[in-house]
């Protein structure tokens, strides 16, 4: 090492170079994320975080009820999650050797299936979309069948094979051809059915609710699905990537329909404490004795960084907390304290069309107002593009109330909530005074709320 050989410092990195953020990810990077973040004024400089909080610069919080697209369901930084990272790199372990049994895949793997008894093996990989991809190839074998069934506006993924079963045609478009998988309606057990008659189907992939709208199928309608995959001997896969861990108020989503038994069930983002990327596919033991059908076939599916050290660590770590601070159950109650407090506003507001969701997953629908001049005003964005009404709602709760949101989805005027496990009813009452300062203003007949839905269709027209 020569004398002028200096050791990397990131502190020093990031003092140095951190104010170039947005000029390097547009050089560098997805050019259209910090273009898209300055038009609607999110080109926020956030300095540190914790919990369910961020703080800029100058010292202001923001309140986060989006937790990176759900993958920090114990907030940021927990000290649990911190420190078992600290041991587990202090510890030095023989990690991906690929060639021995080290103790945490299968510590993990163990606690997982607690929470899901009628499971029986897991596979860890890196994410939710490979989760989806595991238990897509995984179907297709032990079935021998080629073809997957998926719900129209579902979200799995974006990798090719996920991409095959998403039902967003925004997110398909350009990459053809994919799979050869079908789209059925959520809830049409009909349209389940013709499909299943042809024999070719593996299996069904799907949301216990829809992330993107936050859609849940009518009561029973999972139950009869999964009876009617048995029927036809083909299977059903339960995305819980999102909706898992806590998040809807029970541990997975599907358990809020009894009787339901899923073949496989992917698990992904909160299982990481926001550290460590990690995906789970757990399923059945036969399933995966047929994947997995002799020593020839040992590495037939894999993953390079899968059941690394830091990721297990921070699964176990994250499991712990769970029960030690009853996530799941805070999930519950605070989730239908948030529901219920915006719930009680339909009435009062009529821009507000309903609110649902279980727990801490809960959409806000907008919808035609009865009022002339909020009617034309309604109708002015939806010409332009359908979905301009919820930006504006989420623009001034960033931007006027330091609290971060997110539109549910493309041309959805719908809200998505999903903020860290870990919020009670201070955050409750935080964000339900900043929404209803804000209908108050879009109700008010003016003002910088839809001078910026004016903009707004400025920019829609020009984008066409």
């Amino acid at each position: 090492m020569t004398d002028d050989t200096r050791d990397f410092d990131l502190a020093r990195l990031l003092a140095e170079r951190g104010g170039e953020r947005y000029d390097l990810h547009t050089r560098y990077l997805n050019h259209q994320l910090p273009r898209m973040l300055r038009t609607i004024g999110f080109d926020k400089v956030y300095e540190r975080a914790e919990g369910a909080y961020f703080w800029d610069a100058d010292g202001q919080d923001y309140l986060d009820m989006l937790a990176g697209f759900g993958v920090m369901g114990l907030g940021r930084h927990h000290p649990v999650v911190r420190k078992a990272l600290h041991d587990v790199l202090d510890a030095s372990l023989a990690d991906l050797t690929r060639f021995d049994c080290q103790p945490l895949p299968g510590l993990l793997a163990e606690k997982l299936l607690s929470y899901a008894p009628h499971l029986d093996r897991v596979f860890f990989g890196n994410s939710g979309t490979e989760a989806v991809e595991t238990a897509l190839k995984f179907a297709r074998y032990a079935t021998g069948r080629p073809r997957i069934l998926y719900c129209a506006h579902a979200f799995h993924g974006l990798t090719v094979g996920s991409l095959s079963v998403n039902g967003e045609g925004g997110f398909r478009d350009g990459f053809a051809p994919l799979l050869p998988d079908t789209a059925v309606e959520l809830g049409d057990l009909g349209a389940l059915e013709r499909e299943l008659r042809r024999g070719d189907v593996a299996g069904f992939v799907v949301e216990p609710i829809q992330g993107k709208g936050v859609l849940e199928p009518p009561a029973g309608y999972l139950r009869a699905a999964q009876e009617l995959l048995r029927r036809h001997k083909a299977l059903l896969i339960a995305d819980e990537v999102q909706t898992g861990m806590g998040r809807t108020g029970a541990f997975f989503a599907y358990q809020h329909e009894s009787g339901l038994e899923p073949d496989l069930v992917c698990v992904a983002k909160a299982l990481s404490g926001g550290y460590v990327p990690v995906g789970a596919t757990l399923g059945k033991d036969w399933i995966f004795k047929k994947v997995y059908s002799s020593m020839d076939r040992v590495l037939v599916h894999s993953a390079s960084f899968g059941a690394n050290a830091q990721a297990m660590a921070a699964g176990l770590a994250v499991l712990a907390v769970m029960e030690d601070e009853q996530i799941v159950a805070n999930a519950r109650q605070t989730g239908d304290l948030l529901r219920t407090r915006l719930a009680g506003l339909v009435e009062k507001y009529e821009l507000l069309q309903e609110v649902r969701g279980r727990g801490l997953m809960i959409g806000i629908e907008f919808g035609r107002p009865k009022s002339l001049g909020l009617r034309s005003r309604w109708t002015m964005l939806q010409a332009a593009r359908k979905g301009l009404f919820a930006q504006m709602v989420v623009v001034p709760l960033l931007q006027r109330h330091r609290v971060l949101t997110q539109v549910s989805g493309d041309r959805l005027e719908v809200i998505k909530l999903i903020p860290p496990l870990i919020i009670g009813e201070r955050e409750v009452d935080r964000f339900v005074e900043a929404f209803t300062a804000v209908m108050d203003d879009a109700h008010g007949g003016g003002g910088l709320m839809w001078d910026f839905g004016r903009t707004l269709v400025k920019q829609a027209v020009a984008g066409r």
